[in-house]
């Protein structure tokens, strides 16, 4: 009966997007850091609603839903937002690749909104399938854990001493591309193909979308994992990055020109992703509860972020 959840959550994700740009976003424009922190403060505040709903969902069994399981409304409210906390931090992340790769392709502001919306359409598909299958292996292969374990601190051990730098031009799946099919040598408006000289051709605005694509299938390998430590229940990893996705094209705009700022970002995603890889590998023996593990990494990214937004001495 649960697959009319699934069904219920994505027909209101569409709704939503649809909404987003067919009536809000009709027409191809910048989007301003205003409007954009309102929408962050939209997507955060149904994400805090749909909390609520968890609650109400796990503690009734609505559907059967948590009864398998023996989850509580409660446990499965922090799980989601504790889930939700994880995903949408280590997400903020891949600003800075869509900065760099939107300043590569010389991306014009008023059509990255629409290459972040399809980017996020595919995303929904990907994480999708990369969920299930990454709760599916640990359901079946305990031991899986272990190694999703040692995974994310291997990435934070990697994270901290390499320099982070993307290179758009040595994407494999852009090459490919480039060999298999005509490229146009300037963009048409926020079209993704077009015919020149009667043959099609893609634009170098679909060019981008390919390195956003895959680059978040790179950023779902770490981040996936890293929500399975919290929680297991594969309707609340879901949705838990499905929120976070939604809501991190309205802060890239919002945060757009400011990323510089956050000179804390990448020791806070050291000490979240240490965490939660360590969290996976002590859990058989030592169990850290959800309320623990959420007032945590609540103080985690508290400490990161505040340190980050506290004036330099350059700047007073």
């Amino acid at each position: 009966m649960t697959v009319w959840l699934y069904v219920g959550f994505i027909l209101f994700v569409l709704s939503a997007l649809a909404v987003d740009l067919g009536v809000f976003n009709r027409k191809v424009r910048e989007v301003r850091a205003r409007e954009a922190l309102v929408w962050c403060g939209v997507w955060v505040t149904l994400s805090l609603l749909f909390t609520v709903g968890i609650y109400w969902l796990y503690e009734t069994k609505w559907l059967g839903i948590g009864a398998a399981e023996h989850l509580g409304g409660r446990q499965a409210a922090f799980q989601f937002i504790t889930a939700y906390l994880i995903e949408y931090s280590l997400s903020i992340d891949n600003m800075i690749v869509f900065a760099i790769v939107f300043s590569f392709f010389g991306v014009p502001k008023h059509y990255q909104h629409r290459v972040l919306l399809w980017g996020i359409l595919g995303a929904l598909v990907m994480r999708g399938a990369m969920i299930a299958g990454g709760v599916t292996l640990i359901q079946h292969f305990e031991w899986i854990s272990y190694v999703f374990g040692a995974l994310l601190i291997g990435t934070a051990v990697k994270l901290w001493f390499s320099e982070e730098e993307v290179k758009p031009e040595k994407n494999i799946l852009l090459r490919i591309a480039r060999r298999i099919y005509p490229v146009s040598a300037d963009f048409h408006g926020s079209r993704f193909f077009v015919r020149e000289n009667r043959r099609g051709a893609m634009t170098p605005l679909f060019l981008v979308l390919l390195v956003i694509e895959s680059s978040d299938v790179l950023f779902a390998i770490d981040s996936i994992p890293a929500v399975i430590a919290v929680t297991r229940e594969p309707f609340l990893v879901f949705t838990s990055n499905v929120f976070a996705i939604l809501g991190l094209r309205a802060l890239y705009f919002a945060l757009a020109g400011m990323t510089e700022r956050f000179l804390y970002l990448k020791p806070c995603l050291v000490v979240l992703l240490g965490f939660v890889g360590t969290k996976m590998l002590v859990e058989p023996f030592y169990p850290i509860s959800t309320l623990v593990s959420f007032g945590i990494i609540l103080l985690i990214l508290a400490i990161g972020i505040g340190a980050s937004l506290l004036p330099r001495r350059h700047e007073s």
